[in-house]
């Protein structure tokens, strides 16, 4: 079974920063896309970001300019660095990994981010 564990979450003022960490298993990164998703109670987890295997990245047109993925593969470490962080930035943030069909095949259980004014 596949384990990706989030870290890095945490309780920031509005205009703060915070990154997320995602450790997973090596071939993983060689193999998959990964990304971040984000969820609020009540609605849909929404994809924040993705980054694929030729380092193509991809962003929520909202998020771009403030969100910044990255990967280190030698550390087998996925990264979501978040500045000026608003209220409306507050979720469980995800990790995942491997596409199929669409959707992710791999999860972490969640870090909370909550953005305060």
């Amino acid at each position: 079974q596949v384990r990706l564990v989030e870290s890095g979450g945490g309780s920031v003022q509005t205009g703060g920063s915070l990154k997320l960490s995602c450790a997973a298993p090596a071939y993983i990164f060689s193999n998959c896309g990964m990304g971040w998703y984000r969820q609020v109670p009540g609605k849909e987890r929404d994809v924040v970001s993705t980054i694929w295997q030729n380092d193509t990245t991809t962003y929520t047109d909202s998020l771009q300019g403030r969100f910044t993925i990255s990967v280190d593969r030698p550390g087998s470490t996925l990264y979501l660095e978040m500045n000026n962080l608003k209220t409306d930035d507050t979720a469980v943030y995800y990790c995942s990994a491997c596409w199929r069909q669409g959707s992710p095949t791999y999860w972490g259980q969640g870090t909370q981010v909550i953005v305060s004014s």
